[in-house]
């Protein structure tokens, strides 16, 4: 896959170029679904990391709710939500979580949250039962989760398994070499294992990644090709875009007809659905990619 020359489009002024501007849509689903959220007391993933999408997304009615609380254990430089000692204990959030969704009228919902190392099972028990709680009250709705690394440990990730999601998600972020500085506290092996141990449970596996950190075109088709190998099904990769000065800088903007080279190549691999663009997220288009058929397992 290095041997594909991409010939970097290197935007170096501070301003965003053209292809990332945002069409602001607060129409009446938008609007509805914001009510939603507030009288649920959820927390999103749209609002908490700011998400470009927010608007198309809510008006669309998708939105990906984050359970676990709106602090994180870790201090990942790309992310903006709040990291510190989380102090959230709401053992009946799986159910208002599930009333939610259904209130939203959803035929797919995506469920992510904040790592929460300092539990004993970092969340797991709490993930499986919002999958469970989901199914019950929405028998006809596909759940999709975005879950940590839980350490890696097997027994907190088949404790998700076994709830069974429709697709489960657990993103890259980054090329290893950024690992030390993007994503300090996780290991690059660690989330490789994740999709693969996900795929070897019989599950549909998804990861997104980000380009703009500061990573190289050949270590983007190596990232490619570990993720391909552990058997994911949908890929997603998106223009890192830094939520505030003190994040991890944009080291550039990349153009969308290099997004549209990983596209190609990522279809070319044999992924069963690959979402590219400036401003594709992990959750992007997340209904659609639900009706994927399920690949084979490679691994």
């Amino acid at each position: 896959m290095s041997n594909i020359m991409i010939q970097p489009k290197t935007i170096t002024s501070n301003r965003k170029p053209d292809w990332l501007k945002i069409q602001v849509r607060t129409g009446q689903n938008y609007k509805e679904l914001k009510g939603m959220v507030r009288h649920g007391n959820l927390n999103t993933v749209c609002e908490e990391a700011l998400c470009p999408n927010i608007y198309e997304c809510w008006e669309r009615r998708s939105a990906t709710v984050m359970i676990l609380g709106d602090v994180c254990t870790r201090s990942c430089s790309f992310c903006s939500v709040t990291t510190g000692k989380p102090v959230w204990d709401d053992p009946d959030a799986p159910h208002r979580t599930a009333l939610a969704v259904k209130q939203m009228g959803l035929k797919h919902c995506v469920i992510t949250s904040v790592n929460r190392d300092e539990l004993p099972d970092s969340g797991s028990a709490i993930w499986a039962e919002t999958v469970r709680e989901i199914h019950r009250v929405n028998p006809q709705c596909t759940v999709e989760v975005l879950i940590p690394d839980m350490r890696n440990e097997d027994e907190l990730l088949q404790t998700v398994f076994e709830a069974r999601p429709e697709i489960l998600g657990h993103n890259m972020e980054t090329v290893p070499r950024l690992y030390s500085t993007v994503r300090p506290q996780a290991k690059y092996e660690w989330s490789l294992d994740v999709l693969k141990k996900s795929k070897s449970f019989g599950l549909r596996a998804k990861t997104a990644f980000m380009l703009g950190l500061g990573e190289k075109a050949e270590e983007v088709f190596a990232l490619m090709g570990d993720i391909f190998q552990t058997g994911c099904d949908i890929l997603a990769i998106g223009q890192y875009l830094q939520p505030t000065k003190k994040h991890h800088p944009v080291e550039r903007y990349v153009h969308p007809d290099e997004f549209d080279v990983y596209k190609k190549t990522g279809l070319e691999m044999g992924f069963g659905w690959v979402e590219a663009g400036p401003l594709v997220r992990s959750s992007y288009h997340a209904d659609e990619q639900a009706t994927l058929t399920a690949t084979p397992i490679r691994v």
